[in-house]
């Protein structure tokens, strides 16, 4: 018997890593059960769910050219029925208020979220060109000082002043 991909067989665990389960198959190979592939519950230690020498079911996932073969416990099992959630809960905005840190109740947003404006023209009157060449040149260098404090935070403050 040839095991391929989506086959179900029985194996027997022969070792337990941290990230895994190595398991020996029939016919003299071995495969890994990934932790994420053990059950359909967190598991943080393998050893508290599977033993070395225990006899399980996997699910082979993939066959790898090398010859690695992907197994899954998990998928040899029904998968749980997922409780309902309650109708409050799938609609936006509705079910309880998240609560922050410090067990303040999250404010509801009930206006739309912000958006960007330019800032409102100024009257320009009757300037000179000079007067408007100052105000450009003043404006400039208010821009350009904002975009030089953000990129040096960006940066972790890093400044070239010495």
């Amino acid at each position: 018997m040839t095991l391929q991909v989506g086959d179900i067989v029985e194996g027997k665990v022969t070792g337990i890593k941290p990230f895994g389960a190595f398991v020996s198959l029939p016919e003299g190979k071995n495969g890994l059960v990934h932790i994420s592939e053990v059950s359909y519950e967190f598991v943080q230690d393998l050893s508290t769910v599977l033993s070395e020498g225990q006899a399980v079911s996997v699910k082979v996932l993939s066959i790898a050219p090398d010859g690695k073969i992907a197994l899954s416990i998990k998928r040899t099992q029904p998968a749980p029925q997922r409780a309902a959630k309650p109708a409050s809960a799938a609609k936006p905005g509705g079910g309880a208020p998240q609560r922050r840190p410090g067990g303040q109740a999250r404010p509801k947003r009930e206006a739309p979220p912000r958006v960007w404006q330019p800032k409102p023209v100024q009257p320009q009157g009757n300037l000179s060109f000079e007067d408007m060449m100052a105000r450009y040149k003043s404006q400039s260098e208010e821009k350009i000082a904002d975009l030089k404090r953000v990129t040096e935070n960006h940066r972790g403050g890093y400044s070239r002043r010495r």
